[in-house]
């Protein structure tokens, strides 16, 4: 693998992100991507996601937007969508919480999270929001809902060389982070073979996360909103990995510029979810394209919807557009939900 270095001042790491690697690095100064991605993402003091400043939407210094960043029409589609599948069960009786919700401003004592039920009429009992880094702690009937959660989890990044998997790490050379090749044990779960120079973004924390929430004790509904691919596209149809940064709003492959203040992403393996909600007790997971979701499961509410606007053009319009359309997020994202009936 060809070392990433640079002089860029634009790119470069921060001296008090240096200062962090060096310490948790230890004496040889290397880590795999996956502590490095840690580092950046999750760090208590730098990460990227514990930093109290807006990162999802379409102001100056926002560095991506989701659905979300449509507005309220998307927590009513939600809401619709989740109360149709919970296939006769009381709404009311359910909590609605949801994982991974952003900080409502970006002031440093901001706790408060800007959950995607704000201000929308829904039937749900209570709502409760959970915010990175925050205890995940789950109970009775929920209805578990995340939005672009499982694909920011930390991943290993594997190459092919020579015939073997190799590990990609990270170290500090000369003041600059670079990649470099590593000798440990390869994952049973990585094809026996691959074309010279093939990439293996790996989401196991991913899976950690999906196993983590399907071992609380809760019944209800899982809702995950994500982008993904089954484990035979990773394996034989990404050649250079999924693995991306996000900085205002531009997308690149530059993965190690920046720590702290770019995202970091790769696809989740929609298998090993579906997987991890079946061993815990959960009927078997349905995946659609975020567009089949919202047409299939809240298609009532999109009709009146639609209606309420056929004679004009509205922000609420353009948010369903947007929303649906397959040029816009409706193919980009997909949707994996599933059922577990019993009592809590």
């Amino acid at each position: 693998m060809n070392r990433v270095a640079s002089s860029d001042p634009d790119r470069d790491a921060a001296p008090d992100f240096l200062a962090r690697f060096r310490a948790t690095a230890g004496p040889e100064g290397v880590m795999t991507f996956a502590d490095f991605m840690t580092l950046a993402l999750y760090d208590s003091v730098g990460g990227y996601y514990r930093q109290p400043r807006r990162r999802v939407g379409y102001e100056p210094g926002t560095d991506f937007f989701t659905a979300s960043t449509s507005g309220a029409v998307f927590g009513e589609l939600v809401a619709a969508a989740c109360t149709r599948l919970l296939d006769g069960r009381n709404p009311c009786e359910h909590t609605f919480v949801e994982i991974g919700a952003e900080p409502v401003d970006a002031s440093p004592a901001a706790t408060a999270k800007r959950g995607i039920l704000a201000g929308v009429e829904h039937p749900f009992g209570a709502v409760q929001t959970i915010g990175a880094g925050e205890p995940l702690l789950l109970s009775g009937k929920c209805v578990v809902f995340s939005n672009e959660l499982f694909d920011a989890q930390p991943f290993h990044r594997y190459v092919w060389r020579a015939g073997q998997w190799r590990e990609l790490g990270v170290r500090l050379s000369d003041q600059s982070l670079v990649f470099v090749e590593l000798a440990t044990a390869t994952p049973a779960s990585l094809p026996e073979e691959a074309a010279e120079g093939y990439v293996m973004d790996l989401p196991v924390a991913a899976r950690e996360l999906v196993d983590a929430i399907a071992r609380q004790p809760w019944t209800g509904l899982f809702v995950a909103i994500d982008y993904g691919k089954s484990w035979v596209e990773l394996s034989r149809e990404t050649p250079a990995g999924t693995a991306r940064a996000y900085f205002r709003h531009t997308q690149s492959n530059d993965l190690l510029a920046r720590p702290g203040e770019q995202d970091l992403t790769c696809h989740v393996c929609w298998d090993w979810l579906s997987a991890a909600l079946v061993q815990s007790g959960f009927a078997a997971p349905t995946l659609e394209a975020q567009e089949a979701f919202f047409i299939h499961h809240a298609g009532d509410f999109i009709a009146a919807a639609s209606a309420a606007d056929a004679a004009r053009f509205s922000r609420r319009k353009l948010s369903l557009l947007q929303l649906l359309h397959p040029s816009h997020l409706g193919q980009k994202f997909q949707v994996l939900h599933a059922l577990r009936p019993g009592v809590a």
